[in-house]
């Protein structure tokens, strides 16, 4: 991809995440087992990853697409950390002042 391209393809980003007015418009293939290809730019502004699955609303004619989320997408981080120190400040505190016997 060119320099001039990557510049492109960053300010089309910029446009569709402020939702400025403009609209991206990308195609995709159906194949015959009815599968398609999402572009990469609508999977990044989605924020999807091979594995995540998709909610196709239909509203009479209009169709829109949304990541489906079950769960947050930080719980996969929410026991990382040190055994045994409490979480939030009480904990922290509770911990370091066993550190020092206190």
């Amino acid at each position: 991809m060119t320099s001039s391209r990557k510049g492109m393809t960053r300010s089309v980003y910029r446009e569709v995440e402020n939702l400025g007015g403009k609209v991206l418009r990308k195609q995709a293939k159906i194949t015959t087992k009815g599968l398609i290809t999402v572009p990469r730019e609508v999977r990044r502004v989605l924020g999807v990853r091979p594995g995540d699955r998709l909610l196709f609303e239909i509203d009479g004619k209009d169709v829109r697409v949304r990541p489906l989320r079950s769960k947050s997408p930080f719980a996969k981080f929410k026991a990382i950390g040190s055994a045994g120190i409490g979480s939030g400040r009480k904990g922290i505190t509770r911990w370091v002042r066993e550190l020092r016997g206190q």
